[in-house]
């Protein structure tokens, strides 16, 4: 075949991979708004990075080569801000984004070149499942387990995962193994379908009750971001990877300091009320003594008595965890100790210092917390956090209470424990103190209750703490910005260029 002929055969070729499962499909997509594969890669790519590999694979099966342009998945390369990224977006149009031998293949591959040469891999999940018959029988088996390492996470680089439509099989499993999940509202993620588990149960199942935004956002927090759009999804994901280095062998990248966050971090005194039992959310202070606009909340809908975030302190990423008071009181729950331990093994994972914020009453406790493995998930935590080697710093604002006090980063927890005047710290609330030790209420004695009160109140101030040197600094509320910011210039890991052990990156991914 002459030159000419290969090359129009090739254009023939490329031209059908690159029109996916068909015009008709394709403009039903856009008639209910969603994006089509290709133009979320065009969203979330720098414009004219994109690599693509595997263009021409198809299906394994003879009688589904013709209508499996690219096998329903398109994988590649591309960047995001400049940085290198490998990414796999799912064509829902051709079989569904089944998962079958050939794209299987593929994302192996760029999976596998993220991993070596160090770059972020980007799951764009909308899949139904596993393609069948592939699936089926001794020869469907055989497809399974062919790479021992498919599922081991080991974080050498960030993953994320966007969830942009019905998501079954491998688009969950993949999701679950992220660093990073953004949902849109309206999407689904579950083992299978309602209509599989509806069969297999021989019961009705409402697909957003099996596996909705609001299940996964609110309560089994396998999601870190919701979103209303395909759009903000993608641009979720942009940002998250704007914290994190590209792989484990460099530090998180440093951003400008915005003009205006000292003199905004000046009054987080005010967001704080000095009474102990007035609620406020830690949000505000997280907002106020960051880099201004650079907070990035994970979880924000689970386990909501502890605040989860990413954000930047002179133009150094860190995550913040902090107690907040506008949920339970800032009593910490299983989900709040879920929600943080996977926090920190995202930031020792990825070399991110981390800050506590303080103002806890202790552990929420109670029959639902027993049966919920309580005792595990808070030593769960408390594992985690020995293990942890990036910087840590916690700043006690208000109350400090019992076993929590470990938690939250006190004693030899934390590189650095500081404490603002404000600072209670026991082993529990007086009020509920006394009528433990000593059996007396309020209203059946108030003169007796208030002056044991006043006695179990002694020695917990702040400075007592500061004395004994296990507090190592009381601080001005307004000097707190200031404050983190010069320690965390001092604890900077400078001989390993900022690179912690990560002890915790082989952690599960969920537990």
């Amino acid at each position: 075949m002459a030159m000419d002929d290969l090359l129009a055969d090739y254009a023939a070729r490329r031209e059908r991979a690159l029109g996916m499962g068909g015009p008709e499909k394709l403009a039903r997509r856009r008639a209910e708004g969603n994006l089509n594969a290709r133009e979320r890669l065009d969203r979330l790519l720098d414009p004219g990075s994109f690599h693509e590999l595997g263009l021409f694979a198809r299906g394994i099966r003879p009688e589904v080569a013709d209508r499996t342009p690219a096998d329903g998945k398109i994988a590649g390369f591309g960047r995001i801000d400049g940085r290198p990224v490998a990414v796999v977006s799912n064509d829902f149009t051709v079989l569904g984004a089944s998962s079958s031998a050939i794209n299987g293949k593929k994302m192996r591959h760029v999976k596998e070149t993220a991993s070596r040469q160090g770059m972020p891999v980007i799951f764009l999940g909308e899949s139904s499942g596993a393609r069948m018959p592939d699936r089926m029988g001794a020869a469907g088996r055989a497809m399974l387990g062919q790479d021992p390492f498919e599922y081991r996470r080991l974080r050498e680089t960030p993953w994320v995962s966007l969830l942009l439509g019905a998501c079954y099989g491998s688009s969950t499993w993949y999701t679950v193994l992220s660093d990073f999940v953004a949902m849109r509202k309206g999407a689904l993620m579950s083992v299978a379908s309602n209509r599989v588990t509806s069969a297999a149960i021989n019961q009705p199942v409402d697909p957003e009750a099996l596996g909705g935004w609001k299940l996964h956002a609110e309560v089994t927090g396998l999601v870190d971001v919701v979103v209303d759009t395909d759009d903000q999804a993608l641009d979720a994901a942009r940002r998250f990877l704007s914290y994190l280095p590209s792989h484990h062998g460099e530090a998180p990248p440093r951003a400008p300091v915005p003009e205006g966050s000292d003199a905004a971090a000046r009054g987080v005194a005010e967001l704080v009320p000095q009474q102990r039992t007035k609620v406020y959310d830690m949000r505000r202070v997280v907002a106020a003594i960051s880099d201004l606009g650079s907070v990035l909340e994970l979880k924000p809908r689970f386990g909501r008595s502890a605040v989860t975030a990413l954000a930047r302190l002179g133009g150094r990423p860190v995550g913040f965890i902090g107690n907040n008071p506008m949920f339970k009181g800032g009593a910490i729950d299983v989900d709040a100790c879920r929600k943080i331990t996977s926090f920190l093994v995202l930031c020792d994972s990825f070399h991110i210092p981390v800050v506590f914020l303080v103002d806890q009453p202790g552990f929420l406790i109670g029959q639902e917390g027993e049966n919920r493995w309580a005792p595990g998930r808070i030593m769960n935590w408390l594992n985690a956090l020995s293990q942890v080697t990036v910087p840590k710093v916690s700043l006690v604002l208000r109350k400090s209470y019992g076993q929590a006090y470990l938690n939250m980063g006190g004693g030899r927890n934390s590189d650095v424990v500081a404490c603002w005047p404000t600072a209670d710290l026991g082993f529990m609330d007086p009020a509920v103190g006394v009528s433990v030790l000593h059996g007396v209420r309020r209203e059946d004695d108030p003169e007796r209750f208030a002056a044991l009160v006043e006695e179990l109140r002694r020695d917990t101030e702040a400075w007592g703490l500061a004395a004994l040197y296990e507090a190592h600094a009381v601080i001005d509320p307004r000097d707190t910005r200031d404050f983190l910011c010069r320690t965390l210039d001092i604890h900077a890991l400078r001989p390993t260029a900022g690179l912690g052990e990560r002890r915790l990156a082989n952690w599960p991914t969920s537990f």
